[in-house]
């Protein structure tokens, strides 16, 4: 029973990161910012990264602080997929901050505040000050066992040694625990903080290099350091603004960040945290660090936000806003004027504006692949094939959508592979948008609230429709 349930636990997690994007690795480029067919996840729309491309080098070079970048294409064209790719390219260092045009208006604050505290989530702060450290290589970890009898904590000794000395040092319950959670073993270099006890492992020592016939990808090789174990040295702590704001506005402090207290902050506390950190900037503590703020569905936000976002844009610790829209020329929210894309000229006039193109069908099968491939879903050629033909009829989302059901209706079967008839099956169990909108204009007299006149619809409107 327990092997049972340890299972299911493994797929609920394996399900669990399986999201509409979580094939996406970066933008697929090469050395010269040239976009690969496919690679990283990323399949066609050459022409889109290759423009992603050059905004995240000038993010990375620090020339596009305050500007905004507009993504703008056809529903299912990968305009969300090229934002994931450019966080993903810029690296765990940039702060990344993401939502939704309709979030702004469900939570439990005002519009202003919600777009506020996005920007300074996308703002980072690299602060810096000196700590006093041991680092060393790991020559020997020894824990000594309290008898089954005695009820005194563990002890152990740790050796490190550098390339001119060599120390031992005493182990109390708490390191001891925090070498185990570590996996510190002999040959790795780490470094230890005096002050909070946190264990860092930098690497492995490259006089282990041999230990082993196989490494792991990620085994990364450092040199034993030199000197004294213990010396000072700079640290750096990344944290966002908003961050800072949150620990010195709540009562409960650091504390507030993990209690979900999303409550608006006071102007003075910001002004207050901007005046601090311009002096740690002056003073050389700290440096600015803009990030990303990716505002997807950006046409529902209204005429209010839009002022904003062309105000925010102006301060000189903006960060770099990336927004995305699948509309057309249509009015904008908030007033009775109609402008491209719902949004404000003015704004508009401020944004870079990449536009996607709908994929080709050999695209489309390569994404069915990719994602096929993500789902752990094996699927016979003419599967695949038959799935390619039913996205360029409805769409690229509807047809990746059928994956996991048609590989559930093959393991009903006890099948090895998906085969067509699986595929077949769950296309007629589940309607695509044409095949529903059909299905509701031949059935409309017994909706309720039905506001067709008379019922009654033409060929050419039944068509406009489904179209």
């Amino acid at each position: 029973m327990a092997e049972l349930k340890l299972s299911e636990s493994k797929d609920l997690t394996r399900i669990e990161r399986i999201g509409a994007h979580s094939h996406i690795r970066g933008l697929g480029l090469d050395s010269t910012l040239e976009p690969r067919l496919v690679s990283e996840g990323l399949v066609g729309q050459l022409p889109g990264r290759k423009a992603a491309g050059v905004i995240l080098q000038m993010i990375k070079d620090g020339k596009i602080a305050g500007r905004g970048v507009l993504i703008a294409g056809q529903p299912g064209t990968g305009k969300t997929a090229i934002a994931m790719g450019l966080a993903k390219s810029l690296g765990h260092e940039t702060p990344f901050a993401m939502l939704s045009g309709s979030e702004i208006f469900s939570l439990e604050m005002s519009k202003t505040e919600a777009l506020m505290q996005a920007f300074r989530r996308a703002i980072g702060v690299r602060i810096k000050e000196e700590a006093e450290v041991i680092e060393g290589e790991v020559v020997e970890v020894q824990f000594d066992r309290p008898s089954a009898s005695g009820v005194a904590s563990k002890t152990g000794k740790l050796t490190l040694k550098t390339t001119d000395m060599e120390t031992v040092y005493d182990l109390g319950t708490k390191m001891i625990e925090a070498i185990t959670k570590e996996k510190v073993q002999s040959g790795d270099v780490i470094a230890i903080d005096k002050a909070s006890g946190k264990i860092t492992k930098l690497g492995r020592s490259f006089s282990r290099s041999r230990d082993y016939d196989a490494m792991g990808p990620h085994t990364k090789f450092v040199h034993c350091p030199d000197g004294e174990l213990q010396k000072r040295k700079e640290v750096v702590h990344c944290v966002s603004l908003h961050e800072i704001d949150v620990i010195n506005s709540r009562t409960q402090g650091f504390l507030a960040l993990f209690t979900g207290d999303t409550g608006e902050i006071r102007a003075e506390v910001r002004e207050q945290i901007d005046t601090k950190v311009a002096e740690w900037r002056e003073e050389g503590k700290a440096e600015i660090v803009p990030g990303v703020l990716f505002i997807d569905e950006v046409h529902m936000l209204d005429v209010e936000c839009f002022s904003f976002l062309n105000r925010a844009l102006e301060n000189e610790m903006a960060p770099i806003l990336v927004v995305a829209t699948n509309r057309g020329h249509t009015r904008i929210r908030g007033t009775n004027y109609k402008s491209p894309h719902g949004m404000p000229i003015d704004l508009l006039d401020r944004l870079l504006i990449i536009c996607t193109q709908p994929y080709t069908e050999e695209e489309i099968r390569k994404i069915l692949d990719i994602r096929c491939e993500e789902e752990d879903v094996e699927m016979a050629e003419d599967a695949k094939a038959l799935l390619t033909k039913i996205a360029a009829e409805t769409s690229l989302r509807y047809s990746i959508n059928l994956i996991n059901s048609s590989a559930l209706a093959c393991q009903k079967r006890k099948g090895k592979a998906v085969e067509m008839e699986d595929v077949s099956r769950v296309y007629q169990l589940f309607l695509d948008v044409k095949r529903s909108t059909q299905y509701l204009m031949e059935y409309q007299n017994q909706y309720m609230f039905n506001e067709v006149p008379g019922g009654e619809v033409n060929e050419d409107e039944n068509a406009d429709m489904i179209s």
